[in-house]
C-alpha cells in the first residue's frame, strides 16, 4: 500500500517492521484532539486565504463527520497508516477526495502530535484537580466526625503520642492540597500552542498561529518553533507530579492496610473495596489499597522512562519521542482510577473508635506528658526524660502502664509529682493540651478543619 509520505521511496517496510514502528495501537486515544486541532488549522487556512473558503468548508465538514464517528466509536484504525494523523487523513481522503491533501498545508506531524498532547494533557490535568478535590472532600467528611477520636500516633511504627484521628487524616488533606497546587501551576506550561511550528522551522505560508491558539483555547504560543516540536517538559512535569501524588496515596494505602488488619482493627473497609480469599473463607483483603500501593511503582517507571528517552536527544523531533505517549496515557488512567477508588474507600470506611480508644489507654504514649509535667515543675527536661524512662521500665517489669502506678510509686521516681498527675496522664487530656498552632489539640484541629474547608470551597468556586 502506498504511503502518504512515500513519494521518495521505492520500497515499503515489511509488515512486522510496520507494526513495530506504528503508534496507532495507542495514539488513537488522541483521536478527538487530533480532529480538534485539524478543525482549527483548516479554519485558519481558509481565514488567511491559504486555501479557498470553499475548500476549507469541505475539509471542515469531512472532519466533523469523522468527529461524530469517533464519538460514537465507529472509526476503524489501520496499522498500515502508522499513526492517528495518517489514519484520519486517509479516512478524510476517502470521504472528500484529493482536496483532503490541502489540510496538511503549513503543518507537520511534528507540531500536529505536539498539539494533540497539549490538548489531551490540559483536559486530563483539569480532571485530576477535580478528582483530588473529591478525595479531599472524603477526608474532610471523615475528619469532621472524629475530631475527638483518639488514635496512637507513631514514629518508627512505634507508638509515640496520642493524636486526634481527624488530625491524622488532615495530614493527607494538606499533602493532596500541595499536589493540587502543583497540577494547577503546571497548567501554564501545558497551555501552550505548538501548532504552526511545522516540522521544526516554521512555514513559508502566511499562517496565523495566534488565531489557531485562540480557537483551541490555548492562552499562549511557543516562541521558538524548534522548542515547540521537541518540548516534552510538560509531560515530564505531569509524570513527576503524578508520581508524588501516588507517593502520598501509597503512604495512606499502607496505613489503611495496617489499620484494617486483625492486629490493629482500627477501621473496617466497606465490602466494595475489599476482596476475599479463594481458599480461606474468613479473609477480607484490602486489595484496592494494596493495588494502589503497587501501581505507584508503575507511575515512577513512566517518569524514569521518559527522562531516559529525552536525555540524549538532539533538536528537534526524533522518533524516540514516540515513546512519550504510552506512559502518559497509563499514568492518567492509573492516577485517576486510584483517586476515584480512594475517595470512595475513605468515605465508606467504618472507624472503630472503641478499639482506637482502648489502644491509647494500653501503651506508654503518655510518657511525654509526664516529662512535660515535671519540666513545668521546674525540672530540666533531660532529667525529667530520664526519670520517666525509668518509670516506664518499672511498668514494663510490673506488666502495667504509667497510669496504673500508685501516686507513691510515681513519687519514688520524682517527689515533685502530685495527685493531679493522673489527669495529665489521660490520653484525651494529652491530646487536648497540645494546642500549639497546627498541633493535634482538639481546638487546633477544629481550626485546621475550618481552614481546610475554606481552601476546598475556594478551589471549587
Amino acid at each position: 500500500m502506498k504511503k502518504l509520505w512515500g513519494g521518495r521511496f521505492s520500497k515499503t517496510p515489511a509488515q512486522w517492521i510496520e507494526e513495530f514502528g506504528a503508534s496507532i495501537t495507542f495514539d488513537q486515544a488522541l483521536v478527538l484532539e487530533d480532529i480538534e486541532g485539524s478543525l482549527a488549522h483548516v479554519n485558519m487556512l481558509g481565514s488567511c486565504g491559504i486555501i479557498s473558503q470553499e475548500e476549507s468548508k469541505t475539509i471542515s465538514d469531512g472532519l466533523k463527520r469523522l468527529q461524530e464517528k469517533a464519538v460514537n466509536g465507529k472509526l476503524v484504525f489501520s496499522v498500515s497508516e502508522e499513526d492517528i494523523h495518517l489514519n484520519l487523513e486517509k479516512m478524510l481522503l476517502d470521504d472528500i477526495g484529493p482536496v483532503a491533501g490541502k489540510l496538511h498545508t503549513g503543518r507537520s506531524r511534528n507540531d500536529q502530535v505536539a498539539t494533540d498532547m497539549h490538548l489531551y494533557l490540559k483536559k486530563c490535568v483539569i480532571t485530576m484537580i477535580e478528582l483530588l478535590k473529591e478525595m479531599q472532600t472524603s477526608l474532610i467528611e471523615q475528619a469532621e466526625q472524629h475530631i475527638e477520636t483518639a488514635i496512637p500516633g507513631y514514629t518508627h511504627l512505634q507508638r509515640a503520642q496520642p493524636v486526634s484521628f481527624a488530625h491524622h487524616l488532615l495530614a493527607y488533606f494538606w499533602m493532596l492540597e500541595r499536589d493540587k497546587e502543583r497540577f494547577q501551576e503546571s497548567l501554564k506550561r501545558i497551555d501552550l500552542s505548538p501548532l504552526g511550528a511545522s516540522a521544526l522551522a516554521g512555514t513559508t505560508f502566511p499562517i496565523d498561529r495566534a488565531y489557531t491558539a485562540k480557537l483551541l483555547g490555548f492562552s499562549q504560543i511557543y516562541e521558538n518553533s524548534m522548542d515547540a516540536v521537541s518540548d516534552r517538559d510538560y509531560i515530564v512535569e505531569f509524570l513527576s507530579n503524578a508520581s508524588l501524588t501516588m507517593t502520598h496515596l501509597s503512604r495512606l494505602a499502607e496505613e489503611i492496610i495496617l489499620w484494617s488488619s486483625q492486629e490493629f482493627q482500627f477501621i473496617e473497609l466497606d465490602d466494595t473495596y475489599a476482596t476475599g480469599s479463594s481458599i480461606m473463607p474468613q479473609k477480607k483483603n484490602p486489595d484496592m489499597a494494596e493495588l494502589i500501593r503497587g501501581k505507584t511503582g508503575r507511575v515512577y517507571g513512566h517518569l524514569m522512562s521518559l527522562l531516559t528517552v529525552l536525555k540524549g536527544l538532539p533538536l528537534s523531533y526524533n522518533k524516540d519521542m514516540q515513546e512519550d505517549k504510552e506512559g502518559m496515557f497509563d499514568t492518567v488512567e492509573t492516577l485517576s482510577g486510584s483517586l476515584k477508588i480512594f475517595a470512595g474507600m475513605i468515605k465508606t470506611m467504618t472507624v472503630r473508635k472503641d478499639v482506637m480508644e482502648q489502644a491509647v489507654h494500653r501503651d506508654f504514649s503518655n510518657a511525654t506528658e509526664l516529662a512535660d509535667y515535671l519540666a513545668n515543675k521546674g525540672m530540666p527536661f533531660r532529667q525529667a526524660h530520664e526519670i520517666v524512662g525509668k518509670l516506664v521500665f518499672t511498668c514494663i517489669q510490673k506488666g502495667c502502664y504509667l497510669q496504673d502506678l500508685t501516686l507513691e510509686e510515681l513519687q519514688d521516681g520524682a517527689a515533685q509529682i502530685e495527685g493531679d498527675v493522673f489527669e495529665i496522664l489521660s490520653p484525651h487530656r494529652a491530646i487536648k493540651r497540645r494546642n500549639s498552632y497546627g498541633g493535634t489539640g482538639f481546638q487546633q484541629v477544629e481550626k485546621q478543619l475550618e481552614k481546610a474547608k475554606q481552601s476546598l470551597s475556594k478551589a471549587m468556586s
